[in-house]
């Protein structure tokens, strides 16, 4: 990891892979600015993971941003699963058939990835700036 100052907050009560997040967004900025996209592509596969995706976001979503402290985006993304529900539920029944079990299971992991890519700058913003807006895809 390198070594950065990260905005006079102490990390080091922080697992590792956090401070190692936290330094990458500190250095490089937010997930859609030029220097993070260049920066992120010049790690190997395995920071890049560590960096984007939060794989217990991805099982326990909901529950696991409520322990993060993230209550305002979870409630957000929990809308935006409602509202595809919503809209599939209304599909299925104007046109009186199911979605294909694969179709399904693929729009349950599409929203699942949605938490798991959101959680690691959300939390960054959250501890080390001090936001915490309802925008879960906040710069």
């Amino acid at each position: 990891m390198d070594n950065i100052s990260l905005s006079k907050v102490d990390l080091s009560g922080y697992k590792p892979k956090w401070q190692e997040r936290f330094a990458f967004f500190e250095k490089n900025g937010n997930p859609f600015s030029e220097t993070f996209k260049e920066a992120f592509k010049a790690l190997p596969t395995g920071k890049r993971m560590l960096i984007n995706m939060n794989f217990l976001a991805f099982f326990f979503g909901p529950i696991y941003l409520f322990v993060l402290g993230l209550w305002k985006k979870n409630l957000a993304l929990l809308g935006i699963s409602v509202g595809v529900g919503v809209v599939l539920a209304i599909y299925e029944t104007v046109t009186g058939t199911l979605l294909p079990r694969a179709l399904d299971t693929g729009i349950n992991c599409g929203l699942a990835v949605l938490w798991a890519m959101t959680t690691n700058y959300a939390y960054y913003l959250k501890e080390v700036k001090g936001q915490q807006g309802w925008n879960p895809f906040e710069k």
